[in-house]
C-alpha cells in the first residue's frame, strides 16, 4: 500500500512490527516518547537484519533498503496514514491517552490497532469517534520470526475493519487466529496462568527455577521454561496481565503470586532489567 504504516512505540514489540512490516516492503513511520529508544529501536533491527543476512536468510545489503523504509517521526507526522499499531507498554490509562490523540490527528477512515496482550479493545475504542475502525493486533515477540498475529475484535469493530486487517496478517506472511473481546484473549489467557503457577511453585518452595524450567522443557516440550519465559516476556509485562485477568473475571484462581508484585516492585523486570528469576 502507498500510505505508510504508523508504529506507535519502539520497545521490544513496537520495533519487531516495524522491522516486520519494512521487510514486507512496507513503509513505516515510527513514534517514542523517548529519542533514546528510538535509537536503541533501530540499532536493534539493524543487528537483527544483518544476523538475517548472515544466516543467508536475507541478501546482502537488503538491510539497508529495509531501514530506509522505517523513519522515525512525531504524531502530526501520522496523518496520511491508513494504518496505525499501538505497541506501547500494557497500561490502559497510557493507551486511551494515544487513542484518543490519533483520532484527531488520522483521516476518518485510517484504522487504529492495539498490539496489546490483555486489555479490552471494545474500552480502547470509547476514547475515540471511530469505534468500528478500532481492532486488536497482537502480534507475539519476536514478531519478525513468530508465525502468530491474535485478530481481535471489539464490540462494534466493522466487518471492513476486520477483512482489511485480515489482508494485512496475509501479506505480512503470519497467521491469524480470531478471538473476542474477552480479558487476555487466546493466548494469554491460557499462558500467563501457567507462568504464574510457576512463580507460585517457587514462591512456595516446590523446587528451584532451574528444576522447574528444565521439568517444562524436557516434560513438556517447551522450547523455554516458564520462568525463563516470564523474564523474556518482562516481569512488569506479565503483573500487569495477570491483574487485567484478575480483575476482569474476578476469579482467584487469576490472582497474580506475591513473589510475583514484589520483584516487579524491587524493579527485577527480567531480561530489560538485567535481574529477574535468573540473571543477565
Amino acid at each position: 500500500m502507498d500510505q505508510p504504516v504508523g508504529i506507535l512505540g519502539a520497545g521490544q514489540m513496537g520495533s519487531g512490527i516495524a522491522q516486520l512490516f519494512a521487510q514486507h516492503d512496507q513503509q513505516v513511520l515510527l513514534y517514542d516518547v523517548s529519542a533514546v529508544q528510538i535509537e536503541k529501536a533501530l540499532c536493534n533491527i539493524e543487528a537483527d537484519l544483518r544476523k538475517q543476512v548472515e544466516k543467508g536468510k536475507l541478501e546482502p545489503g537488503s538491510q539497508q533498503k529495509v531501514l530506509t523504509r522505517i523513519k522515525a517521526d512525531n504524531l502530526p507526522s501520522f496523518t496520511n496514514c491508513a494504518l496505525v499499531v499501538e505497541a506501547v507498554n500494557e497500561n490502559e490509562s497510557v493507551k486511551l491517552d494515544l487513542f484518543h490523540q490519533m483520532d484527531e490527528i488520522l483521516e476518518k477512515d485510517a484504522i487504529l490497532a492495539s498490539n496489546t496482550s490483555s486489555i479490552s479493545i471494545t474500552r480502547l475504542a470509547s476514547a475515540t469517534r471511530r469505534p468500528d475502525k478500532v481492532i486488536g493486533m497482537h502480534f507475539m515477540n519476536p514478531a519478525p520470526v513468530m508465525k502468530l498475529v491474535e485478530v481481535i475484535r471489539g464490540q462494534t469493530t466493522s466487518e471492513a475493519t476486520f477483512q482489511t486487517v485480515a489482508g494485512w496478517v496475509e501479506k505480512l506472511d503470519k497467521t491469524m487466529a480470531v478471538s473476542q473481546d474477552y480479558p487476555g484473549f487466546i493466548v494469554n489467557r491460557i499462558m500467563v496462568p501457567m507462568l504464574n503457577e510457576a512463580i507460585f511453585a517457587l514462591f512456595e518452595g516446590v523446587a528451584t527455577a532451574e528444576d522447574i524450567d528444565s521439568s517444562i522443557q524436557l516434560g513438556l516440550h517447551h522450547p523455554m521454561g516458564p520462568l525463563a519465559l516470564a523474564d523474556f516476556i518482562g516481569l512488569d509485562t506479565l503483573l500487569a496481565i495477570c491483574n487485567v485477568l484478575y480483575e476482569g473475571f474476578k476469579d482467584p484462581k487469576y490472582r497474580p503470586c506475591p513473589l510475583l508484585v514484589r520483584m516487579v516492585s524491587a524493579g527485577q523486570l527480567g531480561r530489560k532489567s538485567g535481574q529477574g528469576f535468573y540473571s543477565y
